[in-house]
């Protein structure tokens, strides 16, 4: 790919880095490096005169690859919910920041060979974005039991005929294996209304993501993991594209657990590490979307560590 050209347009990027504070000698963690939007503009307020840092953590080797080299960037090959590990490992204790995006860069839907996208048929059910990985969508597809199944498409596609896709592609595979977009499609496309095909396999296969790089876990272990690496007056920025991410994202940032379980002082005050500092998720703008649609669902909240 050509320096030139588009590798990701960053969601919210403007609200996102007014929000984030950024202070020039502080040190920050862009855990969703990505295509390096974001990081680059949160490096645009560093200093390293005064010690000015950000670490950027993407389990992705292709996303890292394209990082600059730039004294105010540490990239880190790796999964966020490792962040204290590393961070420990580079010898620092607390930062003053940290952001996740955790959508999914134009790059994973755009290359075919990735599996993220039902545009082309002949695409390997892969979706892994740590490819070292052994889990992709068709080892889940081809093996998973019809219960796990149904919970997968109705947890994270939200799909009401959760159980019926789920029994269609039990029963495709009794004859072949899935292996490719054409076959996941030819098994549950007669299950699918032609009025709302797009979106639903949209969410299937959304579902098969989330589950193949287990996003719903490695979020809850870096929730809890940012309120004791945040320093006092540090600020936690996390952008969600689906309701599940979004509601564990206001719960912990509300509560301080995952939950959202209110432990309340004498008074009836929530025992709660931060500050919200967005009371209503900031969502993009007309203009925003109609320059970058893939924002359309992006819901930006941001608190601040107590």
């Amino acid at each position: 790919m050509a320096e030139n050209e588009v590798y990701h347009i960053p969601a919210l990027l403007e609200p996102t880095i007014k929000l984030l504070d950024i202070k020039p000698s502080g040190t920050y963690v862009d855990v969703t490096y990505g295509g390096g939007g974001h990081s680059r503009a949160i490096m645009e307020h560093l200093d390293t005169t005064t010690g000015g840092h950000l670490y950027g953590i993407d389990q992705d080797i292709d996303a890292l690859s394209r990082a600059p080299k730039d004294e105010r960037l540490t990239p880190v090959l790796s999964n966020f919910r490792y962040l204290t590990n590393f961070m420990q490992y580079y010898g620092v204790e607390s930062v003053d920041g940290i952001l996740g995006d955790l959508g999914v860069s134009f790059h994973h839907f755009d290359d075919a060979t990735r599996g993220f996208t039902f545009r082309e048929g002949t695409s390997p059910l892969d979706m892994r974005m740590n490819r070292r990985s052994h889990i992709t969508a068709a080892e889940i597809l081809n093996n998973r039991p019809l219960d796990d199944l149904t919970s997968m498409f109705r947890l994270y596609g939200e799909l009401n005929n959760a159980h019926a896709l789920a029994r269609a592609i039990v029963k495709y595979r009794e004859l072949q294996p899935l292996a490719t977009a054409d076959d996941l499609m030819t098994a549950i496309r007669p299950l699918l209304p032609p009025q709302r095909l797009k979106k639903d396999l949209a969410r299937v296969f959304q579902a098969l993501r989330i589950e193949v790089n287990d996003e719903i876990g490695a979020l809850r272990k870096l929730l809890q993991d940012s309120a004791s690496l945040l320093r006092s007056g540090g600020r936690l920025a996390i952008i969600t594209y689906h309701s599940l991410e979004d509601r564990l994202v206001k719960n912990f940032m509300k509560t301080g657990n995952i939950e959202g379980r209110q432990d309340k002082d004498f008074f009836g005050n929530i025992n709660t590490p931060f500050k919200i500092i967005t009371n209503k998720p900031i969502i993009p703008s007309t203009q925003e979307i109609e320059q970058n649609p893939r924002s359309r669902s992006a819901k930006l909240r941001v608190a601040q560590r107590l």
